[in-house]
C-alpha cells in the first residue's frame, strides 16, 4: 500500500491502521477555557510516513477574526505517532510554549470499503507531562482523533491552571488533495 499523500512511499503493515491520517489537513476550530475568552482558530496538520513504522506529525494553527482572516499565530506542535501491538498508540509530543508529553491510548478501524478506510479514531490520554519552569501549568489531558465522513475531527479536554479536565480545543480539517499546498 502506498502512502495517501501522493509521496510514493510504501506504507509499512504496522502503520496501516494509522494510514487515515497520512496527508495534509486543514480547517476550522474553537478554543475555550475557563481562564481565557473563547476564540476561532484555523490549523494546518500534517501526518507523513517516510516508509518506517511511525508517523511524523506537525501542526500550526493562527487566531481568526470574525471574518475568518488570519490575525496571528497561535499553537504549533510537533512530535512522532508510534504503531503498538494490539491496536495501541504511542505519541511523542513537543511543543515551542515549553512542553514535552507522551501519550498513549488506542486506534480503531470503524469502516473499510474497498481496502480504504473510511471510519476511524484515535483516543489518546497524557501519560508524562514535561514542562520548564517558565510554562504554564497544564498536567494532564486527553485526546480524540475521528475520521468521520472525509474530515478529521479532533478534541483535546485538559487539566490546567488549578482547573479539572474540561474541554479547550476542537477542530474539522479536511484533507488537501495530494499535491497540493
Amino acid at each position: 500500500m502506498l502512502a495517501p499523500d501522493g509521496s510514493g512511499v510504501e506504507v509499512p503493515e504496522a502503520l496501516r491502521p494509522l494510514s487515515w491520517l497520512i496527508g495534509t489537513w486543514v480547517g476550522v476550530g474553537t478554543g475555550q477555557y475557563p481562564t481565557i475568552e473563547d476564540f476561532r482558530f484555523g490549523q494546518e496538520v500534517v501526518f507523513a510516513t517516510d516508509g518506517r513504522p511511525f508517523l511524523s506529525y506537525h501542526s500550526r494553527s493562527w487566531l481568526l477574526d470574525d471574518a475568518g482572516n488570519r490575525v496571528r499565530p497561535l499553537a504549533s506542535e510537533t512530535g512522532y505517532w508510534r504503531p503498538r501491538p494490539d491496536n495501541a498508540i504511542e505519541v511523542v509530543l513537543a511543543h515551542p510554549t515549553g512542553y514535552a508529553e507522551v501519550w498513549v491510548g488506542s486506534q480503531e478501524v470503524t469502516s473499510i470499503v474497498d481496502a480504504r478506510i473510511l471510519g476511524a479514531r484515535a483516543t489518546l490520554r497524557t501519560d508524562v507531562v514535561a514542562r520548564t519552569e517558565s510554562a504554564k501549568d497544564y498536567s494532564s489531558g486527553e485526546r480524540l482523533y475521528g475520521l468521520v465522513d472525509g474530515a478529521l475531527l479532533w478534541t483535546f479536554d485538559m487539566v490546567a491552571v488549578g482547573h479539572p479536565m474540561g474541554n479547550h480545543l476542537a477542530a474539522r480539517l479536511l484533507p488537501v488533495g495530494a499535491g497540493e499546498s
